[in-house]
C-alpha cells in the first residue's frame, strides 16, 4: 500500500514537473536595429522616399502651371473651355491629396517588404534557441504587453549570438 502511494506520487510530480512552462522573452524591434542589413533596408527606403517626393512634386508643379494658366487665360477662355480647365484642376488637386494619404501607407508597405527577410531570420534563430533551451513560450519584450520579466529569460541576445550579430557593449552592460 505504502509502495502504490509512492508511486503515484512519483508519477504525479513527474507528470507536472514535466508539464511546467518556461517563459522568455524577446526584443524583435531590438535585434532588428543591430542587424547590419538595416543599413541597406535604410537606404532602400531613402531611395524610395526620394522616389515619391519627386512623383509629388512633379503633380505639384503640374498643378501651379494649371493654376497660372488659368488664371492668366480665365476671362479669354469660352465657358466650356473654363469649366474643362477647371476640371482638370480639380482632378489633379485630388489626385494631389490622395498621393499625400497614400504615400505613409506605401512607404509602410516598402518597410515591411524590407524588413520580411530579416523577420524571417530572427525568427529562425529565435526557433534554434527555443528548442535548445525548452522555452515553452516567448512574448515580445519590446512594446508595452510585460510588466516584468526576469533578464535571465530574455533571449534577445542569444537569438543575436545565433545570427552571430554583434551586441554592443553598453547593451552587455546594462
Amino acid at each position: 500500500m505504502i509502495r502504490s502511494s509512492l508511486l503515484i506520487a512519483f508519477l504525479t510530480f513527474s507528470i507536472f514537473a514535466s508539464a511546467q512552462t518556461k517563459v522568455g522573452t524577446i526584443d524583435t524591434d531590438y535585434i532588428l536595429s543591430q542587424m547590419p542589413q538595416m543599413e541597406a533596408v535604410n537606404k532602400g527606403l531613402e531611395t524610395y522616399d526620394k522616389e515619391l517626393q519627386q512623383d509629388f512634386q512633379a503633380n505639384v508643379k503640374q498643378y501651379d502651371t494649371l493654376v497660372k494658366t488659368y488664371q492668366a487665360n480665365a476671362e479669354s477662355l469660352a465657358a466650356e473651355a473654363r469649366q474643362e480647365s477647371e476640371s482638370k484642376i480639380i482632378e489633379l488637386e485630388n489626385q494631389i491629396k490622395q498621393f499625400r494619404q497614400r504615400a505613409q501607407l506605401m512607404m509602410q508597405m516598402r518597410r515591411n517588404e524590407l524588413t520580411n527577410p530579416l523577420y524571417k531570420k530572427i525568427d529562425a534563430a529565435m526557433r534554434a534557441v527555443i528548442d535548445e533551451e525548452g522555452f515553452t513560450q516567448i512574448l515580445h519584450a519590446g512594446g508595452n504587453s510585460i510588466a516584468f520579466s526576469a533578464e535571465e529569460y530574455d533571449i534577445t541576445e542569444k537569438v543575436m549570438n545565433k545570427m552571430g550579430i554583434e551586441i554592443p557593449v553598453a547593451a552587455e552592460e546594462e
